[in-house]
């Protein structure tokens, strides 16, 4: 289960047992930090958390500050300085060095469209959105906090803002479907400044695997541990059965030249073709080979394998070209010494994460720069005529 679907499963138990709690919500980080913008926890009024804001150093501290905002029922920003090696809050010789602006949001359980509910809202979606958070770095001025999503066509839920600021944030969330990454911006009016997060939310990886083995099982347990979707298709009933995968699975039953027929393809559809049986996965491959919005293909089996498949379908008339072969990854995963079905998982979902994320899976170590890009924290100036 994702991080936000356990939050929100968590925040539906509170709501029912008229529990109050809090959301916490990292809105920027300046620097290094274990966690960036976008992170969450919710914290109930006995100081039970779900989901964390950093790796364990900040949660302590952040809990009382939690229960402040809920006893005040006002929404606070709270900044934490890990580069301050005696600050006793948070504790010495972290080694983060990051500046952490978190924002604490008492939940009414009466407001309809109060932050948990828009982003119960938004884990509902299967496609892109946008989230926007508005604070502001004066800790003397007002904290509008969690309170619109937009989709890629500008329809938007929550709380309308003034005109000016939501043509500003609807724009600003059409840079962030663009370049796929969160903005932050400082809107500047004739009354002062204001700070917005505005949050790339993309949906779950959806994990389409061919084949129902004791190799896919394992497979299909890892995926469910990063919280993708997991759906899994053979044409054997002996091994495509609800029995031998775990709960969330989709299990399909289903000829290879069918396999399409019951799913729904968009761009977070990642195929790994494994059924160990060469005629299945060449019939599958050329089924995708049609549907441009997967990102990714990946094929087991050695090389020889490979090549002969792209033989095949030369032969039956498919032109491949760079885009297509780029999509295709086979043998599939990263080189890692995989030998275990267990190893091979870890291999071909490192792979997988790495493609969607455009990253070049090399050493961290090997960086010369912060693992991640500055530029990415900076806030956009932007000016409203209101």
């Amino acid at each position: 289960m994702r991080e936000l679907d356990a939050i929100i499963a968590q925040y539906e138990l509170l709501k029912s047992g008229g529990t109050q709690s809090v959301l916490a919500t990292v809105v920027h980080v300046e620097g290094s930090s274990y966690r960036r913008a976008g992170a969450r926890m919710l914290v109930d009024e006995f100081g039970n958390i779900t989901g964390a804001i950093s790796g364990g150093c900040l949660e302590g501290d952040a809990l009382r500050k939690a229960l402040h905002a809920l006893h005040q029922q006002k929404n606070k920003l709270i900044t934490y300085d890990t580069s301050d090696e005696d600050d006793a809050v948070i504790g010495a010789q972290l080694g983060c060095n990051g500046i952490i602006q978190v924002l604490f949001e008492p939940l009414d359980y009466q407001d309809q469209i109060n932050p948990c509910e828009l982003l119960k809202k938004v884990i509902a979606q299967k496609d892109p959105l946008t989230i926007a958070v508005q604070f502001n770095l004066d800790k003397n001025k007002e904290k509008s906090g969690t309170f619109l999503i937009i989709d890629e066509k500008s329809n938007f839920w929550g709380k309308e803002p003034e005109h000016e600021l939501l043509e500003q944030i609807v724009e600003q969330s059409q840079w962030v479907f663009k370049d796929k990454r969160s903005v932050f911006a400082e809107l500047s009016f004739q009354k002062g400044k204001s700070h917005i997060f505005i949050q790339n939310y993309q949906p779950p990886v959806k994990l389409i695997i061919v084949g129902a083995g004791n190799d896919a099982q394992i497979l299909a347990q890892q995926s469910e541990l990063l919280g993708w979707d997991v759906i899994v298709t053979d044409g054997r009933p002996t091994h495509a059965n609800k029995e031998r995968f775990t709960s969330s699975c989709q299990v399909i039953v289903s000829k290879p030249e069918e396999t399409l027929k019951n799913i729904e393809i968009d761009h977070r559809s990642c195929f790994v073709l494994m059924s160990h049986n060469y005629n299945y996965d060449l019939a599958v491959l050329n089924l995708l080979l049609n549907e441009q919005k997967i990102p990714y293909i990946g094929i087991l089996g050695p090389l020889k394998k490979y090549q002969r498949m792209l033989d095949d379908l030369k032969e039956e008339g498919f032109e491949l070209n760079d885009e297509i072969l780029q999509k295709i990854h086979a043998p599939v995963g990263l080189e890692i010494g995989a030998e275990t079905p267990a190893e091979i998982g870890l291999s071909i979902l490192s792979e997988i994460q790495s493609v969607l994320a455009g990253k070049s899976a090399r050493p961290l170590k090997e960086k010369s720069t912060p693992i991640h890009e500055k530029k990415e924290n900076r806030f956009k100036k932007v000016l409203t005529s209101s």
